[in-house]
């Protein structure tokens, strides 16, 4: 019988390199693989559908369920996960030298919708004291004029969102001080000039992400792994085929990391830095499935229906494909 052959659009990860490289198949499956930015693999796929699967923004596939007809299904991988801290970026003559002082500022998002944005207003409501609705958000491209929200959006009137002028960018307007912070999910190009204007609001942010990880136990998803629902319904058993090679491509990365005969990544200190992450959060301290991951993807659903983009508060059982969330024992 011949494989399906189905087409994926996703980061070429170290967790995810086995399945570029053919190392791990997939049970039925002929899966051509496209290695793209994830700003294209997004647009495209939001935009147009154009793949059979792809990573996937986790706050856009949320927001994609409240639609008519729900375009996508999840599986519970995540291929992106990120502690968010280090990517709020503020323009040091504004005075904001702690979370409160953000209160009242004019702060700029390239999409309000995007998954780093969500997490760090969450962060900030929870732990900070600073609502998501007690700022001002600048919408528009970070690098680039002209960047659009990839779905049609409508907030409550307290987020007041606005779009900047056409041809400014937000990295830009930061320097100048025309927007006083940016929560982004990449470090502005004005930030690595080193004028000193835009700083990170956390400096010591490695030490205040860990602590933030002891207390919370979140490790902050950014991007999940959906199948075109209309290739989902047609044969939902791809759903735990790709949830199972996915896992075991995981796994080859997971005894990179720890291979010290050669180091896998181009890092010096890799053994130490595998070894001390291990040591805070676990040997498997980047879990896929549900179970692991109940606690995180709880917190960012409520984040998603605090912040106005959920119409109403999802469970968790309503993102991923139900054949995923259970396995069979011997």
């Amino acid at each position: 019988m011949a494989k399906l052959r189905l087409s994926m659009a996703c980061s070429n990860y170290d967790r995810t390199r086995a399945l570029f490289d053919g190392r791990i198949r997939v049970d039925g499956i002929d899966l051509h693989c496209l290695c793209l930015p994830i700003e294209e693999i997004f647009f495209r796929m939001l935009r147009h559908h154009e793949f059979d699967l792809s990573e996937m923004s986790l706050s856009s596939y949320v927001v994609s369920l409240f639609a008519e007809n729900p375009p996508f299904v999840a599986i519970p991988v995540f291929p992106s996960r990120c502690f968010r801290h280090s990517s709020i970026f503020i323009y040091y003559d504004s005075g904001i030298r702690k979370p409160r002082d953000l209160i009242g500022k004019r702060v700029g998002v390239p999409e309000y919708q995007m998954t780093a944005g969500v997490w760090i207003r969450g962060t900030l409501s929870d732990e900070y004291g600073v609502p998501a609705s007690s700022v001002a958000y600048f919408r528009g491209g970070e690098e680039e004029p002209g960047r659009p929200e990839k779905l049609h959006l409508s907030v409550p009137p307290e987020i007041r969102i606005q779009s900047i002028p056409e041809g400014n960018t937000l990295s830009q307007m930061l320097a100048t001080g025309e927007i006083e912070a940016l929560y982004t999910a990449r470090i502005p190009s004005t930030f690595e000039s080193g004028s000193g204007q835009v700083r990170r609001l956390f400096e010591n942010y490695q030490q205040i992400e860990q602590d933030y990880f002891m207390k919370t136990r979140i490790f902050p998803i950014m991007h999940t792994v959906v199948i075109r629902r209309q290739v989902y319904e047609q044969s939902p058993w791809i759903a735990q085929s790709l949830a199972k090679a996915f896992k075991k491509a995981q796994d080859r990365a997971y005894r990179d990391l720890g291979d010290s005969g050669a180091l896998s990544t181009m890092l010096p200190w890799l053994t130490h830095h595998a070894e001390q992450t291990r040591a805070l959060m676990g040997s498997d301290f980047w879990p896929y499935g549900l179970e692991k991951n109940e606690h995180t993807l709880k917190t960012f659903l409520r984040y998603s229906f605090e912040q106005g983009l959920s119409k109403r508060l999802l469970r968790v059982e309503d993102l991923f494909a139900p054949e995923t969330l259970e396995s069979f024992k011997v």
